[in-house]
């Protein structure tokens, strides 16, 4: 029923440049709306009730909170575009809420943890992909970038002369970020193993360009022979990266390095940071009471 609609907004939005994860989801949400439309089809898209958005939203295949929030965002943004073109006379998707997420801890590798890691790769750093896989880690856990920055990156986006990488963020945005020593030090040993001068600067053994599958791959296998107790994944060491910078950097620095546009996002990956506030607690005036002592 909604077919021809959906093609055409899927274009729509291509166009004006919503980033792949996103024209991922909105296909995959509104070809699951147009599924559930035709169990039941209204007589033409003008007769699509609100409770028909309500009981998709909420009801259809038992969803998650998280897949409920996707469905809302599909639906507002589907019949926005609707409207705007004039194929309905309103938007009765504007009235639906997003379903509240409890916020949780981010989990994060200690220092302990990340340590055991950066020593496990250092152990085949000898070779042209042991390098390139301690310079992926390092680059994930000190600096926080996203599996899609990693794969995007290409060697004449680093300059490690002045320690400076310009990277891809979500949405196309570029920003320069600064490379600590450390890791131009690893770079340069692993650009003498690189068989060209540009191109992609992470590759594989067949000299393809790293994709998510190739970080997947390497998380495994060091999950395998190591004793850590946590799913490895990019964003785990992206809240690595927040949490340990922001003990000693604090959130300004560490917004500027994640390149978020608010503080708030920030804060949703760094942990909150138990030295600084045991040195506020013992400066507490409460903290000096003494119990008087029976005689």
């Amino acid at each position: 029923m909604l077919q021809s609609h959906i093609t055409t907004f899927l274009k729509y939005c291509k166009v004006v440049k919503f980033s792949v994860k996103s024209l991922q989801s909105l296909s995959i949400r509104l070809n699951e709306f147009n599924i559930f439309l035709n169990k039941n089809p209204p007589r033409d898209i003008q007769g699509i009730s609100y409770r028909n958005l309500l009981d998709f939203t909420t009801r259809y295949n038992s969803p998650s909170v998280h897949v409920k929030k996707a469905r809302v965002w599909a639906l507002r943004q589907f019949f926005h575009y609707l409207k705007l073109h004039n194929v309905i006379a309103e938007n009765i998707a504007s009235g639906l809420r997003y379903p509240k997420i409890e916020k949780t801890i981010p989990v994060y590798l200690t220092i302990d943890e990340y340590n055991r890691l950066l020593e496990y790769f250092c152990q085949s750093a000898n070779s042209f992909i042991g390098l390139r896989n301690l310079t992926i880690i390092m680059m994930l856990g000190i600096l926080g970038f996203r599996t899609s920055t990693i794969i995007s990156l290409n060697i004449q986006n680093v300059d490690i002369f002045s320690g400076l990488v310009r990277i891809t963020e979500k949405g196309g945005r570029n920003r320069p970020v600064v490379l600590p020593a450390i890791i131009c030090g690893v770079i340069g040993q692993y650009l003498d193993h690189m068989p060209y001068y540009r191109g992609p600067l992470f590759i594989t053994e067949r000299h393809k360009r790293a994709s998510p599958r190739t970080l997947q791959h390497l998380f495994r296998h060091a999950a395998d022979h190591l004793d850590i107790d946590k799913h490895l994944h990019a964003h785990l060491f992206r809240h690595t990266a927040a949490t340990h910078l922001n003990k000693v950097a604090g959130t300004n620095i560490t917004q500027s390095v994640l390149g978020h546009s608010q503080r708030k996002n920030t804060l949703k990956y760094a942990h909150l940071n138990p030295d600084k506030y045991a040195q506020y607690m013992r400066r507490h005036p409460f903290m000096k009471f003494q119990p008087a002592k029976e005689e």
